[in-house]
């Protein structure tokens, strides 16, 4: 497997070390900046003897070393500064984004493609749209970090393993997410059981300004240590066809009364990208919310300037 990680910031460089450290294939990091790709990969390269990593990994500032890649994943853009929303990044990241998609659309013919910059639902359809990919290979992440960390929130809050917590996170991927609390578990055990409704309002609250509260703290920068473990589980997902079930942001045609957009809703994930969309048994109420969150998205794709 070829992976290239278009972006070689916090998020990138942390992606393709820990894709690299998987050994789930030769990872190329992509970045404008002369050097820094070339020394970040360096830098990883020369751990491969006490890691004992067998894939290699390569910077360059030059996209044709990308050329054929079996999986780009895009997290190159600006990242969020103190009481930026996501919204706020659209026009830049839209920029930055398309001149990606032209490049890979020049210098592959098939590849799947995982978009991580934000606003990622947005700049997923933009990315669809100038590669002209089959939907199917082109996804963005978003629930599987916001499942994250719901999911760390609960176990948190209970005192238990991360791992004993199973949760998903659907809809556009800022202030309109959708937590399914109903859905959330403790090995199998509703968390309706342990919490009250007020603290799961709480935990939800939470989730939805996760990224934000991470931004605050760092005062520069945002969050990339979960965001990077998160396109990894999907980056593991695809290579070892593996058939997760994980919340992307995925094209819909139909499902959940959506049509002819993207949104984060449970997908299967394997070797072909997303090989299906599973709609889950919403009440009314859970359903008319995730659609207005993918309403929120489609007036943002209104302010793109496709031409």
């Amino acid at each position: 497997m070829k992976i290239s990680v278009i972006g070689a910031g916090f998020v990138g460089a942390t992606t393709a070390q820990r894709i690299w450290e998987k050994n789930l294939g030769d990872v190329f990091l992509h970045d404008i900046i002369e050097g820094m790709p070339q020394g970040k990969a360096l830098d990883m390269m020369e751990s491969a003897p006490l890691l004992g990593v067998e894939s290699k990994i390569v910077g360059t500032n030059l996209f044709e070393d990308c050329a054929n890649s079996d999986i780009y994943i895009i997290t190159s853009g600006l990242a969020r500064q103190p009481g930026m929303s996501r919204e706020d990044l659209l026009n830049r990241n839209a920029e930055i984004a398309s001149g990606v998609a032209e490049n890979i659309a020049r210098f592959s013919k098939n590849p799947i493609v995982i978009v991580v910059s934000n606003p990622v639902d947005v700049l997923s359809y933009l990315v669809a749209l100038k590669t002209k990919l089959p939907k199917n290979r082109v996804m963005g992440m978003a629930g599987v970090l916001d499942s994250a960390r719901f999911r760390y929130f609960i176990a948190s809050e209970l005192g238990i393993a991360p791992q004993e917590v199973q949760a998903m996170v659907l809809g556009g991927h800022g202030d309109e997410m959708v937590p399914l609390p109903r859905f959330a578990t403790v090995s199998g055990v509703s968390i309706e059981h342990f919490l009250s409704k007020e603290k799961i309002e709480q935990l939800i609250k939470r989730t939805r300004d996760g990224g934000a509260e991470i931004v605050q703290l760092l005062k520069k920068g945002s969050a990339y240590y979960a965001p990077s473990a998160a396109i990894l589980e999907m980056v593991e997902s695809i290579v070892k066809d593996q058939k997760r079930l994980l919340p992307c942001s995925a094209w819909c045609e139909g499902q959940y009364g959506i049509t002819g957009q993207y949104v984060g809703v449970p997908v299967v994930l394997g070797k072909n990208g997303i090989e299906k969309i599973l709609e889950l048994p919403l009440r009314e109420d859970e359903l008319l919310t995730l659609q207005q969150s993918a309403r929120h998205v489609a007036s943002n794709i209104k302010k793109l300037n496709l031409s």
